[in-house]
Order: C-alpha cells, then structure tokens, then sequence
C-alpha cells in the first residue's frame, strides 16, 4: 500500500513536469535548437576548417559530444530550478508537503521533467548536428549512461537552486556565474589534456570534465581520463548531493524558512 501511494505520488509530481515541457514547447524545445545551430554554424563550419583535427577527428565532429551535451546541461538546471521555485512562488508546494509524499518521492518527481526535457533537447540538437556533420558511435553504452548521468547530476542541482533560492534573481544568478563558467571550462570546445599538467589538474577539480569526456567517448572511443573513473566519480556525485537534499527537504530547510 506504501509503494502504491509514493508510485501515485511521484507519477503525480512527474506527469505535472513532463506536461509542463510539452505544454510551453516554443519556450522549453525550440530554443536549444536555434542557439546549438548557430555553434554548429560558427564552431563546427567556420572556424572548424581553421582548426583543423582535434583527437583525430575533425573539430566539427569533436564539438558535437560536447555541445550535445551543454544543451543537456543547461535544461536539466533551469527545467528543475524554474519550476521547483515556481512552486515555492506559488506556494503549492505546501499542499505537497502536507500531503503522503515522502522526501523522495518529491525530489524524484521534480527531477524527473529535468531529466526528460534535457534527454528530449539532448536527442534534437544531436539530429541537428547530422545536417551538420555525420556522426559516428563507438560506445553507444557510455552515451546513454554519461548523459542520463549528466541529466540527474545537473536536475539535482537545479533542484538545489530552487531550494535555496529566495527571489526570482536567485535562480539565475547560478547560471550565469556557476553553471556557464563550468560549461566553458569543462572541455565542451577542447580537449582537456592540451592544456599544460596544471590547468589539467585545476580542469578535474570539474565535475563536467567527466561528464563531457565520457559522453564524447561514446562517439569517438577516445577520452582523456578513464572511463570507469568518470562513471564512479559522477555516480558518487549523484549519490551524494541526493543524500544532501533529501536531508534538507527532511529537515524544511529552504521550505519553511
């Protein structure tokens, strides 16, 4: 009876998500697919010819991994961040926390619209980019976990955002000075390991470095840090900031304030 009311709940909680992608399509999907064009346009075209080969294979088809995989990034955070807020705002969210729905149940259901609309935008720049470049899958395994990986990692922390947010400001302050540095930083237009040994070392110190070089692994089946210890490094991150929430939400931290 207990796991038919937090399935109850939780696809409650997710349906209400997953219809709010849907619902605002212009606002959710259609804008990764004009902004990751015109970095296939300007990156991939333009100034691809002038850089020539990156890893052995030619920039164009280096950037997509990566671009693939910010525009996952970017919707996983803002998707959760916006819409957990939102609820705050609105105060709704009350009526969840009175109600039979465990801390869990609650962060999954959020979590989960970040985690379908960054897969669906993830798959839609990704078929963009074929008009671009082809593409090739040496490990198509290592795309489906490194990106379902980088979609919860990035859904929780958007999560966190909305948390602790207090304002409408607060929820894009992050973006602008935490998530876009980690996005530029994190190997999405370069190779990590053509920078010198210490930039190498400051550039690990990014969870987003192993996200980005496991996912390209699976196209290319070339990385620059092994891909075991990226998978456990971004699982240990999973594991910990999930534990980290679930206290808070236990607690009324950031929703009873």
């Amino acid at each position: 009876m207990k796991f038919q009311t937090s399935w109850i709940a939780f696809s409650t909680v997710a349906r209400k998500e997953v219809g709010r992608i849907f619902r605002i399509w212009t606002q959710t999907l259609l804008p990764p697919i004009i902004t990751q064009s015109l970095y296939f346009v300007i990156f991939g075209a333009f100034l691809g010819q002038r850089i020539g080969e990156v890893g052995g294979t030619t920039y164009a088809a280096f950037l997509v991994p990566g671009l693939v995989l910010m525009s996952v990034v970017t919707n996983a955070f803002s998707n959760v961040a916006s819409s957990f807020f939102g609820s705050k705002f609105m105060r709704n969210i009350e009526e969840m926390l009175v109600a039979p729905v465990s801390p869990g149940v609650l962060l999954a259901g959020f979590c989960s619209g970040g985690v379908v609309r960054s897969v669906l935008v993830g798959i839609i720049v990704f078929v963009v980019s074929t008009f671009f470049v082809p593409s090739t899958f040496a490990h198509p395994w290592a795309i489906i976990v490194f990106g379902l990986l980088t979609a919860v990692i990035f859904s929780l922390f958007g999560f966190l955002n909305g948390l602790f947010a207090r304002k409408f400001d607060d929820v894009s302050i992050i973006p602008t000075f935490v998530l876009t540095p980690l996005t530029y930083l994190g190997g999405v237009f370069y190779d990590i390991s053509s920078l010198p040994p210490f930039w190498q070392n400051v550039a690990r110190l990014n969870p987003l470095v192993y996200c980005v070089d496991g996912f390209r692994y699976g196209f290319s089946g070339i990385a620059s840090t092994p891909v075991a210890e990226s998978a456990i490094i971004l699982t240990v991150l999973t594991v910990v900031m999930a534990g980290g929430l679930l206290w808070c939400v236990r607690r009324g931290i950031g929703l009873r304030d």
